[in-house]
């Protein structure tokens, strides 16, 4: 089977979408599995930067499919508005297929996030209140309208008027806000339907047809392994899962049909919003103000800047276990470029003197470990220009190499910059 997923292998903001894009140019379909509009993936053509939200990277090459599937929690208004961006920017979105079984956002979804982050107050989560979590936990309770009702009007007013009789009593009783009206909801949202209607499509059948015939499937996530509901850093996660496993439930398709998976790793680490992060470099640090200037480590949606550390190989090689990844793409070398040394953490020393070589179940255990750093050299140059994988420093390609030993599988790609040029293709790439 032609499958390849790309998955992020820390807590998001790897550089995704850039190698969605790169990959994208051989691919037949491109699939967005899960997330909403809560992650972006930032791509550079030709000095024109495409922030994407829910269409697929691959939107930008005309022989691609871009689907957004089941998994996927949609705002209609905010699809259909980077829609519009796309078309405005000479881009033909009619081939994009969105699954009638995805959910939808609702302004109540909003809301909620909203309220309940106020509510936490210190112990907030750091969501983007966006109504991404409420959805997926309306999702779950069986109360969620999707995709397809939007095609039903009556449908449509039924469901929103059931769910809305709880909602409603949570926002005035618990919330001491108004209640949302139904009828002014449903005219906002039906009123979208004709605009999305001839892109709903039978998304699992789409890909499994693909599949069948030995088209190039590859398939994109939203956020990464560490922010995977299941396996990432509970409660600081996403409310759905990132990880490679989650195609098969995100997408409708077996484990049988992947065969290639790609772990995008920064060459460094960030994260945003809160949670452990156990190589984080203190606030004010001048070697994470640095990584954070040269790397514009900024939120594609948010503009939330994101905190800076060294690269965690603890996490990355858990992270190549939990997706079975079959190979490395590095992102933003060239941001290195200036330290005279780098640093890669190997291990944690936990606050009983244990070293932990893996990452540790308990949360408390890995909020106070300490990092075990290997130092390496760094190569002080540009690598901006590079292309080929000798022309590489010495020093940059040692860290390289000492990334494949402790992730266990070969790094076949590397970025030395934002456009689709800048990457080296190493001799594994398959």
């Amino acid at each position: 089977m032609p499958g390849t997923v790309i998955v992020g292998t820390q807590w998001g903001d790897e550089g995704k979408g850039r190698f969605t894009d790169y990959l994208a140019r051989e691919s037949d379909l491109v699939v967005r599995y899960q997330g909403g509009h809560n992650a972006g993936h930032t791509i550079v053509v030709g000095g024109e930067v495409f922030a994407l939200q829910l269409v697929p990277s691959g939107v930008l090459y005309p022989q691609v499919t871009p689907v957004i599937g089941n998994g996927v929690v949609v705002d209609p208004a905010v699809l259909i508005a980077e829609l519009d961006m796309l078309e405005a920017k000479g881009v033909d979105t009619s081939r994009v297929r969105l699954s009638g079984n995805a959910h939808l956002i609702m302004p109540y979804h909003v809301e909620l996030d909203r309220l309940t982050e106020r509510y936490l107050g210190r112990n907030k989560l750091g969501t983007t209140k966006r109504g991404i979590g409420p959805a997926y936990a309306d999702k779950a309770l069986r109360v969620g309208l999707r995709v397809q009702d939007l095609l039903d009007e009556k449908i449509f007013r039924a469901k929103l008027e059931l769910v809305l009789r709880e909602r409603n009593g949570v926002l005035a009783k618990v919330y001491n806000r108004l209640p949302m009206d139904a009828a002014g909801i449903c005219e906002r949202y039906l009123a979208m339907a004709p605009r999305l209607e001839p892109l709903i499509d039978d998304t699992v059948h789409l890909v499994h047809r693909a599949l069948a015939h030995g088209r190039r499937v590859l398939f994109e996530g939203a956020q990464a392994t560490f922010l995977d509901l299941d396996h990432g850093t509970y409660p600081f996660v996403t409310s759905s899962n990132p990880v490679a496993g989650g195609v098969c439930t995100g997408a409708g398709v077996g484990p049988r049909a992947i065969d290639r998976v790609i772990g995008v790793t920064k060459a460094y680490t960030t994260r945003v919003g809160a949670g452990p992060f156990p190589t984080e470099l203190p606030e004010g640090d001048p070697v994470g103000d640095e990584l954070v200037a040269r790397g514009q480590e900024f939120g594609t949606n948010t503009g939330r800047r994101r905190r800076p550390g060294w690269l965690d190989a603890v996490m990355l090689r858990h992270a190549v276990a939990l997706n079975t990844c079959t190979e490395l793409a590095i992102t933003k070398l060239d941001v290195l470029a200036p330290f005279p040394e780098v640093r890669i953490c190997v291990a944690y020393d936990g606050p009983d003197g244990t070293r932990y070589e893996h990452v540790p179940y308990h949360q408390s255990v890995l909020h106070k470990v300490q990092p075990v750093y290997e130092t390496l050299p760094g190569w002080q140059c540009d690598l901006t220009e590079v292309r080929h994988l000798d022309d590489l420093p010495a020093a940059a390609r040692r860290y390289l190499e000492r990334i494949e030993e402790l992730a266990e599988v070969p790094v076949t790609f590397v970025s030395v910059g934002p456009a689709r040029d800048q990457t080296v293709v190493l001799p594994t790439a398959a």
